[in-house]
């Protein structure tokens, strides 16, 4: 196996982990909820203490990404958002649990910072689409192990053993990344010709490629974050079903639409982006458009319709994950790449997922789930506007 290879396998490998260990606590709700006596909005709270130390952190490790060898830094993450995880043990209040989630949020805000930028240094950016689109597969795999993990593994052995199961992994692919993994040269495959806008810190404010792209996702992940975190909940009070059974109903649904969708997504823009710059971000939009009707179903349908609406949910939203994501490291230049994904997690999580738990939990209180649930329909119109409106500042793509 080629040195390249390994090290992107591994990365796929951590990123799995990764969204194993953030959608644990989603999959068994309601047995903490139980024993903390915890309101709605509060267990949102948990997803919002997550995503905000995970955005606070995110500006300092991109600096130090953009200076200092990736590597022992994914390192270092990895291990402490696996120790984060293993901390679950001892947690025994709500306080306790709400650092834990903190904890969670600071390892991972490394990973996802340094990885695309890692990946953007062995592909050229023609070819960064195909490789993002596998690369965030991991996503809805991961995910989907989450809520199995928390809904199967908590409902027979207590809702502490999946946070002990789903630990130890973590640790042995920091490991393995140490030994095995390349560090490649900054900037070795970038070919679009360097700008102020693209190459410098305070030129990323004002480079329109990255900043629609930006907010665009930023809006996107206000709905999917608060998606993935109520739907479990959301199943298993609307469609009567039990939490192994929601659990498992949602984590089959993601690890299904989720491989589907982004990997024909993927294909898809690559296509489209051979004729078309623009195609990323287009794409991107078409794929969140058609989402809309789907969410409306699923929200405010019949009981019935509940499954199949979800299904074909998913599918649409995760068609644009390789391209929008793609379209982001495109925007800039290596120089600054680390520091611009930075500044673009932060802003995702800050106007996005952050608060969307929350604000979704305290709907619900004063009303009910669908409703609060019904938020992220708004926040998916605005994505769409916002990527069509930036396609027309999609960088030209060079041939190397």
């Amino acid at each position: 196996m080629s040195p390249v290879l390994g090290t992107v396998l591994l990365l796929l490998a951590l990123n799995l982990l990764n969204y194993i260990d953030r959608y644990i606590l989603s999959g068994e709700m309601r047995p903490i909820q139980r024993e903390f006596h915890a309101t709605d909005q509060q267990m949102g709270a948990l997803g919002t203490a997550f995503f905000v130390f995970y955005m606070l952190a995110a500006p300092l490790t991109g600096w130090l990404g953009d200076r200092f060898r990736r590597k022992p830094l994914i390192i270092t993450g990895a291990a402490l958002w696996s120790l984060a995880t293993l901390a679950a043990l001892w947690v025994h209040s709500y306080a306790t649990l709400y650092l834990r989630q903190a904890l969670v949020g600071i390892g991972e805000a490394t990973f996802g910072i340094f990885a695309p930028a890692v990946l953007s240094d062995f592909y050229p950016e023609r070819d960064r689409n195909r490789i993002l689109s596998i690369f965030y597969v991991a996503i809805p795999v991961g995910a989907a192990f989450g809520y199995l993990a928390g809904g199967e593994l908590g409902s027979r052995w207590g809702w502490r053993a999946p946070f002990f199961i789903c630990s130890i992994p973590g640790f042995l692919a920091a490991a393995l990344y140490a030994w095995l993994a390349r560090e490649p040269e900054r900037g070795a495959e970038d070919h679009i010709r360097s700008t102020l806008d693209r190459n410098t810190v305070l030129g990323i404010f004002r480079n329109p490629a990255f900043l629609t792209a930006t907010f665009g996702l930023a809006t996107l992940t206000f709905a999917m974050g608060g998606i993935s975190w109520w739907m479990p909940e959301f199943l298993r009070r609307s469609a009567g079903m039990s939490m192994g059974t929601a659990s498992l109903t949602v984590g089959a649904t993601t690890v299904i639409d989720g491989i589907a969708g982004t990997l024909v997504g993927g294909w898809l823009a690559q296509i489209w982006l051979r004729t078309d710059h623009r195609a990323l971000y287009l794409f991107s939009a078409w794929s969140v458009a058609l989402t809309l009707p789907c969410g409306v179903l699923l929200f405010f349908g019949p009981r019935s319709w509940a499954v199949p609406s979800l299904f074909a949910a998913e599918f649409f939203l995760f068609l644009n994950t390789g391209p929008l994501n793609t379209a982001l490291v495109n925007s800039v230049s290596a120089p600054v790449r680390a520091t611009a994904l930075s500044v673009n997690l932060f802003c995702i999580h800050c106007f996005g997922d952050a608060f969307s738990p929350q604000i979704i939990g305290a709907i619900s209180d004063h009303s009910n789930l669908s409703i609060g649930l019904g938020a992220t329909l708004v926040s998916l119109l605005f994505s769409c506007v916002i990527l069509v409106s930036g396609a027309r500042f999609a960088p030209p793509l060079e041939e190397p």
